[in-house]
């Protein structure tokens, strides 16, 4: 999984140089980046950032598992107000280095996530991750949704027989 687009925050980082047993990346987000972030995933604020990485594996399978944390400002789908709240997502991602794939039938198969001129984007990876773990229908905590009621529940077919009663001819 990375993002297709250009990403507002990007840290493309050469994985053929990293050591080969493990290594560690992480990611922070600068306030501008935060700033840019937030305005792409429409939420008022975002901060403290970070996508913290530990890789192992080869070029040909390489595993990248982590965490991604920040502080997001959201509003909530209740009361129309904001609120912050933590996001704190695991990563694992497998990726694979794109050359040993071309003119092979495996491209109509689910593959990891492609090693490009041996390069992976772990910025785009956090934002990825973080967009993941932004919950779709937010609600500041301790507000819960009450569907609103006018007297009493009518029976589901009530409608349907007052009508059958209008309908049906009386008998004398």
């Amino acid at each position: 999984m990375t993002l297709r687009s250009e990403s507002p925050l990007s840290r493309s980082v050469n994985v053929e140089r990293l050591p080969k047993d493990r290594a560690e990346i992480v990611v922070e987000a600068s306030p501008a980046e935060c700033e840019a972030l937030a305005r792409d995933f429409k939420i008022p604020a975002l901060r403290d950032l970070v996508g913290r990485f530990t890789l192992s594996g080869s070029l040909t399978r390489l595993l990248a598992e982590g965490r991604v944390e920040a502080v997001v400002t959201q509003v909530c789908t209740v009361t129309l107000e904001p609120f912050e709240s933590k996001v704190s997502e695991p990563v694992e991602v497998e990726f694979t280095n794109a050359d040993i794939l071309e003119g092979t039938e495996a491209e109509d198969v689910e593959l990891p996530d492609p090693i490009v001129n041996g390069r992976v984007d772990f910025g785009a990876l956090t934002a990825e991750f973080l967009a993941l773990g932004l919950d779709p229908y937010p609600r500041k905590p301790g507000v819960a949704f009450d569907p609103v009621t006018v007297g009493e529940d009518p029976l589901p077919f009530s409608d349907l027989a007052a009508l059958r009663a209008r309908l049906e001819p009386k008998e004398d």
